[in-house]
């Protein structure tokens, strides 16, 4: 059995509409990281912060899977229906749910959800698809203590644990529309040295040498349902 770790990152959610982070019409380019994504400008200015999530949260309702997101989908579905012999587990650093909504059951968001808050009083996370602002109560212990339930700079990613598990038992890792840039997910490549074959899948190729063995470049729309295609029939 075929045991596929997918890592997926803004760039394949960026054709379905969403704004990255780092590109060059970037979130950042228009907020400072210091003021919106860290404990510290949380504290500073929690009404700030919380608008920027509730803009972001607004816009998911707009926007679809789009195909990259349904092939990947598609695959797991198969290995459940026992159409390929495989599993797929998508580890995801998108905060959205696009992957959800296209049909997919093993995701695991490391850096939180834009659909969930995080109580800091009970540490309770609701599911969550309206605004908050400082005075919203919770809804488990009824105190104005919540936050976005995003991974913050200087904050530990999520489910680290599981993370490394499926990347220690898998014998295939991809990488679809990603940086490589941000750690511990920069690290995962390396991380699987020796045991599995991995596959970057980019609109270019990376600058300087690439640990990928295999570099696909061209939009994800194109090239994941291809390389998923290619998976079946085989």
């Amino acid at each position: 059995m075929q045991r596929i770790v997918v890592l997926t990152g803004a760039g394949i959610s960026q054709e379905s509409g969403l704004q990255t982070f780092r590109g060059a019409d970037g979130l950042w380019n228009h907020e400072r990281i210091e003021d919106i994504c860290t404990p510290q400008g949380f504290r500073r200015d929690p009404m700030r912060v919380d608008r920027f999530y509730n803009g972001l949260r607004a816009q998911l309702p707009g926007v679809r899977p789009n195909a990259a997101h349904v092939a990947l989908a598609d695959l797991e579905r198969a290995g459940r229906e026992g159409r390929w012999n495989g599993q797929m587990t998508v580890i995801t650093q998108n905060i959205d749910d696009l992957h959800e909504r296209a049909g997919s059951r093993n995701v695991i968001h490391m850096h939180g959800e834009l659909l969930r808050l995080r109580c800091t009083s009970c540490h309770a996370t609701p599911q969550w698809r309206t605004d908050c602002y400082p005075d919203t109560p919770c809804p488990a212990c009824g105190q104005p203590t919540l936050r976005p339930d995003i991974v913050w700079f200087g904050e530990m990613p999520y489910h680290m644990d599981s993370i490394a598990r499926h990347l220690a038992e898998c014998d295939l890792f991809v990488a679809i529309g990603t940086s490589g840039v941000v750690y511990p997910a920069a690290g995962f490549v390396d991380s699987v040295a020796g045991h599995a074959d991995t596959m970057l899948f980019n609109l270019e190729v990376p600058p300087g040498p690439s640990a990928f063995d295999q570099v696909i470049v061209g939009p994800a729309t194109r090239t994941v349902p291809a390389w998923t295609r290619d998976l079946l029939e085989a």
